[in-house]
């Protein structure tokens, strides 16, 4: 019984293989590498332009949408960055724009490209300048050391609105136009130590710092109450100028005062403190220095009864 369902089942095989259909073969022929690509049996066949340009259309140029924005916005990104990454000159300007390196000198040369700019800071030290450079309109402060400046103009520092420091250590200053530094609203620090300056000029209520120690001054060299009206200078260092006196009166807002290497001989009571009123209490003023200077300061005891600390000079 076993053997004939065996045999039964090995025909009911036999008869499904047989049914199953016989498909040609595909025979690759090189005889075919001769026949135009149009004469080809082939379901791909095609005409060559039609196709090939819908090709490219579909492959070459058609790109999703978001890719397609992002490269058509491309060069307006380009131009940003480029816009960003070039850096801003002391005038607000670009390296397109015009004015970048600032106003041109006499020495034919602009301001930013003789000096150095950064940001509103000019630094003109060591360049053997023989005048202030003409300074764009946004400087802010102005460094312009160990050149040869003989003259400050009145116009050299004309319309500079923004400008809040003027540092002109050792150069050959001898002359200031009294006008000069008057008209900067918003000057604040004033270094022209290390000149050969014989006369202050006028100068704005706005500084806070004035130091024009190694000069020459000399008695007459610093007008009469001269800092008066500067109510908001805390610094003011006048040292190796060959003062015979100490330049009064002094604003309120003082904190340090600088006098050392003069010709100062004498001090008078009220030259800081108020005789009259012994409740008057001077705290700004903690540094007073006088050494230095001919003069000794045990003759006057009550000149310092108001202050916080006594001057620095000769006691004997």
């Amino acid at each position: 019984m076993q053997t004939f369902v065996n045999v039964f089942l090995g025909f009911l095989i036999f008869e499904s293989v047989g049914a199953v259909p016989i498909s040609d073969t595909i025979i690759y022929d090189s005889d075919f590498y001769d026949i135009p690509l149009g004469e080809l049996p082939h379901p791909f066949a095609h005409d060559e332009n039609k196709q090939s340009d819908q090709v490219e259309t579909d492959i070459g140029t058609k790109l999703p949408s978001v890719i397609q924005e992002s490269y058509s916005s491309a060069p307006l990104t380009e131009e940003t960055e480029d816009e960003a990454s070039t850096p801003k000159l002391i005038d607000g300007s670009s390296a397109q724009g015009s004015g970048v390196l600032g106003p041109q000198t006499q020495d034919g040369l602009p301001t930013c490209l003789l000096c150095t700019c950064l940001g509103t800071t000019v630094y003109c030290d060591d360049r053997e300048l023989h005048a202030v450079p003409p300074l764009p309109k946004k400087t802010t402060y102005f460094y312009s050391r160990y050149n040869r400046i003989k003259k400050i103009n009145r116009n050299d520092f004309a319309h500079l609105n923004h400008l809040k420091r003027i540092d002109l250590t050792a150069n050959f200053i001898s002359d200031i136009h009294k006008d000069a530094f008057r008209r900067l609203p918003q000057l604040q620090e004033l270094v022209l130590r290390d000149n050969r300056i014989r006369q202050l000029p006028e100068l704005p209520s706005t500084l806070t710092f004035i130091d024009v120690s190694k000069n020459r001054l000399g008695r007459r060299g610093i007008p009469n109450e001269a800092f008066k009206n500067l109510d908001e200078l805390q610094h003011l260092y006048i040292t190796d100028n060959n003062l015979d006196h100490i330049p009064l009166p002094l604003p309120e807002s003082l904190q340090s005062l600088h006098l050392q290497n003069n010709n100062i001989q004498e001090m008078h009571e009220d030259t800081f403190c108020k005789m009259r009123d012994f409740t008057y209490v001077r705290r700004a003023l903690e540094d007073i220095r006088l050494d230095g200077n001919p003069i000794n300061l045990s003759k006057t005891p009550y000149a310092y009864m108001c202050l916080p600390r006594l001057p620095v000079g000769n006691l004997i």
